[in-house]
């Protein structure tokens, strides 16, 4: 387990929160509520980079930013290394 797990803020709540489930409203709402979290947490960056780092991008919150958040993000860096 990497060392900053310990202190992240989403100890403190159900893991489930992190993983909606669907594209509904409820979804989006539980959405907002997970990254209320992550915006308290002391250990977002390194929580951001390593889903960024994963070769499979792992589902639901993680860092503040959902699945597809991070796959716009990495988009311009991919099209980067490319050149």
């Amino acid at each position: 387990m990497d060392g900053w797990r310990a202190a992240a803020a989403c100890q403190e709540v159900d893991p489930d929160l992190f993983f909606p489930v669907g594209t509904g409203s409820s979804a989006l709402v539980q959405e907002e509520e997970a990254k209320r979290v992550c915006r308290r947490c002391p250990v977002r960056e390194p929580c951001l980079r390593s889903a960024l780092a994963q070769p499979h991008p792992p589902s639901g919150v993680w860092g503040g930013l959902t699945e597809a958040e991070r796959r716009a993000l990495e988009r311009p860096a991919r099209r980067y290394r490319l050149r």
